[in-house]
């Protein structure tokens, strides 16, 4: 007996962004993400489509975002977009079920992880479009899948995702309940990378340069829902892995963003090691799957830490330029000499098109819209409200029309709007996620407490109106070598430094940079060597009306902090991990910190003098 999952998603056709959320995914369709098949030769000449170019990992990963964005926004060209690579990509698919573009001879050599992404896009298809045509190309595709595996194993990328394969897998025998779904995910796992025993082993606490499969940090983030997605058939607990591996990644390679560093491979503590944009973007999805299956909320406040901090932060405001890796203390985003980084290149911390390689360039746009669908979801007693969003659902329950709308400023704003609409008398629970990080909570005039799920257990009928304020204190949090950060809610903040952005137009194997998706140089222009000069009492709050949430022009929010100037060395654009001294080297100032996501260049971790 296959075990539910505690939450569902609900679709595109239900959920609609609102607010500033809408406002960030229609940034990111005006950007690259939106224009990608446009733009960059391996998505519009990609042999997926019968092309020239690249035939592997980069479409999947791009229609994996680009898909649900369109929905999410009801664009009609984008939507046709979509729409065209899909039918190319079902019009293509072998008689026998094989999905990818290589011939049969060349089957036993093509690494399958990307038949494992194309099925799982194909689940993406089906919610958002509803195109039944998707369902018999996956099950077409899964069928050869299981038949291929008896011949040939996982290998290589395949091998260390196998478990991506597990979730269209599972989606699939959702809908159709077919014993042998249920054999592939075994096979799948039998033959993948046993990354229960990677993580109880001394592998993770060796850093040495150089590049393998098991310290790679986007299979790292890749693999935190590995056992969850296993406990629905083998009864398990779907917590227990994930939260052990989670807490060795925060111990042993944990970022001020509260992300896991990993300059190509884990690469430790340090705030000038950076971590890969993939990584960011699938941790987020692992923590939406873990939320799914278990239903524990630690998940989502780890989706939210993550896509209010490090994923906009390693984006352009306008995001048509990206980053490889960001760096917590990162004083310019220009060429650096590559043994900065653990296995990465020189230009891993460059603003462009594809700095250092093009996984992100085609992965990253699928955060934001993923994010935005997890802001309600179903479960079998009624709605929950789950990553604070602004949006809108528009759905059924027990047969009545029912629209929750929640209307809120959060992150950046602490209080909460829910206006329930039901047709018709019907009964059901509205389940409230009250975030972790507030110090105390009041939903409707009654306090609760923070970290939990509150539910509104009723009969609803016509028009309701339910208000969440909540409490958030400025906190500094301790970091190795005597650093500090500074976080207020859900929020990390930095000292933003002035910037001077010189675009930088080339062609480079055939792909041209031209502007807005060209490379660009980032220098600093103001100071950034200094220090926290008071404790966390004397930082004073402030906000003002925003439109684009993540930009250094017109942060939402800010703190108001005393620093002070100290010695700190730098070498070839990136700071030394730490000050010279805790010695001021001045008077001290008041700066202005905005939270760490609306930075490009910053110094977030810092001594205290």
């Amino acid at each position: 007996m296959i075990r539910k999952n505690a939450y569902e998603f609900y679709t595109t056709n239900e959920l609609k962004p609102a607010g500033w959320m809408k406002t960030q995914l229609r940034i990111q369709a005006d950007g690259l993400s939106g224009h990608l098949d446009q733009v960059w030769p391996d998505v519009q000449r990609s042999a997926w489509i019968g092309g020239d170019r690249e035939g592997w990992e980069r479409v999947p990963y791009w229609l994996d975002g680009f898909i649900p964005l369109a929905y999410l926004l009801d664009d009609a060209d984008m939507i046709a977009r979509a729409k065209k690579y899909m039918d190319a990509i079902m019009d293509a698919q072998a008689e026998d079920g094989w999905l990818c573009p290589c011939r049969p001879e060349e089957r036993g050599q093509y690494d399958t992880w990307a038949a494992l992404l194309m099925c799982k896009v194909l689940t993406v298809y089906a919610d958002c479009s509803g195109d039944t045509r998707a369902v018999g190309c996956l099950t077409k595709a899964l069928r050869q899948l299981n038949a291929f595996l008896n011949g040939n194993t996982l290998r290589n990328w395949g091998s260390s995702r196998w478990f991506e394969g597990v979730i269209p897998a599972l989606w699939l025998y959702d809908r159709t309940h077919e014993e042998w779904l249920i054999d592939l995910c075994l096979k799948l796992r039998a033959q993948g990378v046993d990354w229960n025993s990677v993580v109880r082993s001394s592998l993770w606490e060796h850093l040495t340069t150089g590049w393998d499969f098991l310290t790679h940090v986007v299979n790292v983030g890749m693999m935190l829902k590995s056992e969850a997605l296993m406990s629905r058939i083998n009864g398990v607990d779907p917590d227990e892995f994930a939260l052990f591996a989670m807490n060795k990644l925060l111990n042993e390679h944990g970022m001020a963003c509260r992300h896991f560093s990993g300059d190509e491979c884990l690469a430790g503590r340090s705030p000038v090691h950076g971590a890969e944009l993939c990584s960011v973007v699938e941790a987020m999805y692992s923590y939406e799957q873990l939320f799914s299956i278990s239903g524990n909320p630690y998940w989502i406040d780890r989706l939210e830490t993550t896509a209010f901090n490090a994923l906009p932060a390693t984006c352009s405001p306008d995001m048509w330029t990206h980053q490889y890796d960001q760096l917590s203390n990162q004083i310019a985003a220009v060429p650096v000499d590559a043994a900065t980084f653990r296995a990465n290149g020189p230009d891993s911390i460059v603003f462009g098109l594809e700095p250092n390689y093009g996984c992100c360039t085609a992965n990253f746009n699928q955060g934001f819209p993923k994010l935005a669908l997890t802001s309600f979801m179903r479960f079998e007693d009624g709605i929950a409200s789950c990553a604070l969003l602004p949006s809108e659902l528009t759905t059924t329950v027990r047969g009545v029309p029912v629209k929750v709308a929640l209307e809120t400023g959060y992150p950046f704003r602490d209080s909460l709007t829910y206006r329930v609409d039901a047709g018709a008398g019907v009964y059901f629970t509205l389940r409230l996620r009250i975030p972790s990080c507030a110090v105390s909570a009041i939903v409707n005039g009654k306090p609760v407490n923070p970290g939990e799920m509150v539910d509104i257990t009723r009969r609803w009928e016509g028009s309701s109106t339910i208000r969440v304020q909540l409490t958030f204190e400025t906190a500094c949090e301790a970091r190795p070598d005597e650093l500090f950060t500074v976080w207020r809610g859900p929020l990390l903040y930095a000292l933003p430094i002035g910037e001077k952005w010189t675009p930088v137009e080339y062609e480079a194997a055939g792909v041209p940079r031209k502007f807005p998706y060209c490379d660009y140089r980032v220098e600093p222009t103001t100071r950034w060597a200094y220090a926290f000069a008071a404790d966390e009492g004397r930082f004073v709050p402030g906000e003002q009306d925003f439109t684009a949430p993540f930009t250094p022009s017109a942060p939402p929010v800010w703190l108001d902090v005393p620093m002070a100037p100290v010695a700190w060395r730098e070498k070839g654009n990136i700071c030394a991990p730490t000050p010279d001294s805790h010695e001021p080297t001045g008077p001290v100032e008041v700066k202005r910190l905005i939270p760490y996501g609306c930075t490009n260049l910053r110094i977030t971790e810092t001594y205290r003098v």
